[in-house]
């Protein structure tokens, strides 16, 4: 099932993934029976059914296309950084880039969110202990990079330059989830392509990993890092992130 998170009508609702005329998530099932078309909607990070994150942990490097593309040397093991709820912002929200930097880019990535409290989990059982993947466009702003393993603030954590969602989907919907296809555009052009049979940390490592020295809590959050191909992205821009099976991702610069 796809779950979503929304305001209309001045409230606050959860709801669920809807067809429409043979259009697959068209509109979304509110809790109270109403079915809303997705662009009468204002759309907030799907963190319903899950608790809100006590702790979102992102990845970098986590590909190794793009760590040559940024001219880096593959982790030996996880690089990895905490981020704020207060980055987080819905599908079709707007994305503020600062008026004064010269590189801001998109990063499509699979997102885990975990299900229940998870400590010293074996990799075999990491799936027992998700409650499903949604998709995260982590902007970055590449001004302030001073060093990949210790990223400054600015760069990863300012207030609306992560867009999540549109969907939380359960993760018994989606069958293997280290062979997703990903894709961005920006404006309509291919800018990045990707699946996640790529990455150097898969989800089943990444949960034993963390949880062998941290207790992991449900809602937390899992960013699993990007592809190569990503462009700065400019004022007006719309930015689409896809992950196969997870939706569209549609997030606009200002």
């Amino acid at each position: 099932m796809k779950h979503a998170r929304v305001m209309y009508e001045g409230r606050e609702y959860t709801g669920t993934s809807h067809e429409f005329g043979g259009h697959p998530d068209a509109a979304v099932r509110l809790s109270d029976g109403r079915v809303i078309f997705q662009d009468l909607l204002t759309w907030l990070p799907p963190l319903a059914p899950t608790p809100r994150p006590r702790t979102i942990l992102a990845l970098g490097l986590n590909y190794a296309d793009h760590a040559k593309e940024l001219e880096f040397k593959a982790p030996e093991e996880p690089l990895v950084f905490i981020k704020g709820e207060n980055t987080l912002t819905g599908h079709r929200q707007l994305t503020r880039r600062p008026g004064n930097v010269q590189f801001m880019h998109y990063e499509c990535e699979l997102t885990i969110v975990v299900g229940k409290t998870a400590s010293k989990v074996k990799r075999d059982d990491a799936h027992d202990f998700i409650a499903g993947y949604t998709i995260a466009n982590d902007y970055a702003i590449r001004d302030y990079l001073e060093n990949w393993y210790r990223p400054n603030l600015r760069v990863k954590n300012r207030d609306t330059c992560t867009p999540l969602g549109p969907w939380l989907v359960d993760a018994a919907d989606i069958a293997d989830p280290m062979a997703l296809a990903l894709q961005t555009t920006v404006n309509g052009k291919v800018t990045q392509s990707g699946n996640t049979k790529d990455m150097i940390f898969g989800v089943g490592f990444l949960i034993e990993y963390f949880s062998s020295f941290m207790t992991l809590q449900p809602g937390d959050l899992i960013l699993t890092g990007t592809p190569d191909g990503v462009v700065d992205c400019r004022p007006g821009d719309v930015v689409v992130t896809s992950i196969e099976g997870l939706g569209d991702l549609i997030n606009t610069i200002e």
